[in-house]
């Protein structure tokens, strides 16, 4: 940020007042400008015994498999912004079972949430952000192709859980490539699905 946003003037990048962390300030006006986490939510959407992935048609990781995710608006809860973000990458409609994972990705200022979801029908195609859409088995996914590490693990939990038995926990994960040894992963709750 160079310019402040209400009086545009430059702005200095300092520690304000009863703050601990350097701030972007306006000394003209004294706004503060907050830089915030960004959340990512997404859908983990199951059909019989497959799950629907996307091929991305957008940056980043353009030509790579994920599952239908994407950044929460205002106005929407994290919830609402999964399914919405399903029906946008893959004319999806979904029911949202529950909240599977919860990722905090340190190093790019990221969360990021994957709802347990069910395909009301197999019914679903490509969009702008998709050129490909399609349900796989375990077998069948593109491990190799898989756009980030998020979608891998929640893939391997959701697979690893499924074999189990089909209780389903609630993973919390933190991934820092900065200081992989403030990496953790802990299931907290158990749901059947």
């Amino acid at each position: 940020m160079k310019f402040c946003s209400e009086c545009a003037t430059p702005v200095e990048f300092k520690i304000p007042a009863g703050d601990h962390l350097p701030r972007h300030i306006c000394p003209a006006c004294e706004t503060i400008f907050y830089s915030n986490p960004r959340i990512i939510a997404g859908c983990l959407p199951i059909w019989e015994d497959k799950v629907l992935l996307c091929r991305r048609n957008i940056e980043p990781r353009f030509g790579y498999w994920t599952l239908p995710a994407g950044f929460m608006e205002n106005g929407e809860t994290t919830e609402q912004a999964a399914m919405r973000e399903t029906w946008e990458e893959a004319e999806a409609d979904v029911e949202v079972i529950s909240l599977y994972t919860h990722t905090s990705i340190v190093h790019v200022n990221q969360l990021q949430l994957f709802y347990l979801a069910k395909l009301r029908a197999p019914s679903f195609a490509p969009t702008s952000e998709s050129s490909e859409v399609a349900l796989f088995s375990e077998s069948e996914i593109p491990w190799d192709e898989l756009a980030f590490p998020t979608v891998t693990n929640a893939l391997k939990l959701f697979f690893k859980e499924r074999a189990e038995g089909g209780k389903f926990g609630f993973h919390r994960i933190d991934l820092d490539r900065n200081n992989p040894e403030n990496n953790r992963s802990v299931t907290q709750t158990e749901s059947q699905f």
